[in-house]
């Protein structure tokens, strides 16, 4: 039978190694012997038998408030605070006390990565990042044993936090790496210290904290600043900021710098190219060039913003010395994350209509690509396609204009019909072309209550905006309402 133990990432005395004179109090003895911690937890509400608990304080909570609760569900011990007061505590005394949480966090993150001998490949970018990181954790799996970081795990927390959970043995590690202002990926890359670096597009996103576009692709160029000697660039070929990066690169002693991107949009010497692509509506079909190996591959997914990443992917799995054959064959299983394409096959009456959720985020870049894929999507029968659409935050000035662009993108696709809700997006309302009909909804009860009347059989929905504007509860309505009604007919 097989060992369904997971394995023991820290053991009690790599961690006071790890820790140094951040451990404010020696561990008991027994502790340190036989302390064997299988995963590492901030919340003590998804914490699984055998993990640390990091008692990390924030705005909202205080994971002190929650050590007790912890220890009671099974964890192996609690990263605390020197002189917190632990309500409740009981007989348990597996406290491990340090001067600064995070700064215990940050200490076994940088032990985590020293002791690897993993390929590490980080990501950025303005739009993509978290659907790189798991198409390569797919890619990579073929080749060997990979650690991934968990959903979209990107900042001042989460980088260390994935580090931390790294298994020792792992022989390759994809961490993705975001921002919201400039500096901030300096600092995580430089825990990361990957060997490759890949930046996705550089849209809009988060342009309310920069002057300008350049000095946003300068922030995302910080990933280069971690790179260990030797390591890569991988960067976008079309991209209009692809020389400043290139040079960016250059300027952090980066020579290997790799280039992608479809052979009718970019010129000459672009190291991981495609030469032909054919778009389908659930899939697409790529025949390429990836660093002098030729590969023919299909992507699980429809539209040219996924076969854009699919070269990045293919290009860090050749150079991480991967099965490129493998990782190319992988594409095809990888259909869509949740918040990012999953795609759900709803009831309708007379048959079954499409929910495509790309509700997890959204930016000028990544709306228009999504509306672009909408628009190839096949529609049965009566169907039709329809666009369900919130606000995309953290625009600043431009915001309204923003918005508004987005009737060019409509205009260019055979979208049937485009539903708004948010301030914002009833600018981009009032300037629908008039080819598709329109509605702008007072709130997301009333949204949701107009699509579960009006959807039918062979529609194809795509719901799409930024976080705060709450449009992932319209995708989570609309399953249920599903769920609710086949339960009800059984």
């Amino acid at each position: 039978m097989a060992n369904l133990q997971p394995p023991i990432i820290w053991t009690g005395d790599a961690m006071v190694d790890a820790l140094g004179d951040v451990l404010t109090t020696p561990l008991r003895a027994e502790l340190q012997q036989n302390l064997a911690v299988s995963g590492v937890s901030i919340d003590s509400r998804s914490l699984k038998k055998g993990d640390l608990f990091v008692a990390l304080p924030g705005e909202q909570a205080d994971g002190h408030d929650y050590v007790a609760a912890a220890l009671q569900a099974g964890a192996a011990a609690a990263l605390v605070e020197q002189g917190r007061d632990i309500k409740n505590l009981g007989d348990s005394d597996n406290l491990i006390m340090v001067r600064d949480v995070m700064k215990a966090l940050e200490a076994l993150a940088l032990a985590a990565r020293a002791r690897s001998n993993a390929y590490i490949i980080g990501v950025t970018g303005s739009v993509g990042k978290t659907s790189v990181k798991e198409t390569l954790r797919y890619a990579l799996e073929k080749s060997g044993v990979v650690h991934a970081s968990e959903k979209s795990y990107n900042n001042h927390i989460g980088v260390p936090l994935s580090l931390v959970r790294m298994p020792e043995n792992c022989q390759y590690a994809v961490f993705e790496i975001g921002m919201n202002h400039a500096g901030e990926i300096d600092a995580l890359v430089k825990m990361v210290q990957p060997h490759s670096a890949i930046i996705t597009e550089i849209g809009t996103a988060h342009i309310e904290h920069f002057d300008t576009m350049e000095d946003l692709a300068r922030a995302k160029a910080e990933i280069f600043s971690g790179v260990v000697a030797g390591g890569a660039a991988i960067l976008p070929a079309a991209s209009p900021y692809f020389e400043l990066l290139k040079a960016q690169a250059a300027s952090c002693q980066i020579d290997h710098i790799i280039s992608f991107g479809n052979a009718e949009s970019v010129g000459a010497g672009v190291q991981a190219l495609a030469e032909k692509v054919k778009l389908h509506p659930s899939c697409s079909c790529v025949s390429a060039t990836i660093l002098a190996d030729k590969v023919t591959y299909k992507v699980g997914m429809s539209g040219a913003h996924h076969v854009q990443n699919s070269l990045a992917v293919l290009a860090a799995v050749s150079l991480a010395g991967a099965d490129l054959a493998l990782g190319a064959l992988s594409l095809a299983d990888h259909d869509g994350l949740v918040g990012r394409g999953e795609r759900h096959y709803l009831h309708a009456e007379g048959g079954q209509y499409i929910l495509v959720d790309e509700s997890y985020n959204a930016n000028p870049t990544s709306m228009a690509a999504a509306l672009t894929t909408l628009g190839l999507a096949t529609r049965e029968g009566r169907g039709r396609r329809i666009a369900v659409l919130g606000d995309m935050a953290e625009l600043g000035a431009q915001a309204i204009d923003l918005h508004i662009q987005l009737a060019d993108t409509i205009a260019e696709t055979e979208i049937d019909e485009v539903l708004t809700h948010g301030p914002l997006s009833h600018h981009l309302h009032q300037n629908l072309p008039a080819t598709c009909s329109a509605y702008h909804a007072t709130s997301l009860a009333d949204l949701t209550d107009y699509l579960l009347r009006d959807v039918r059989a062979g529609d194809v929905v795509m719901v799409k905006g930024s976080n705060a504007s709450g449009m992932g509860a319209v995708v989570d309505a609309l399953v249920q309402a599903d769920e609710s009604a086949v339960a009800q007919s059984v």
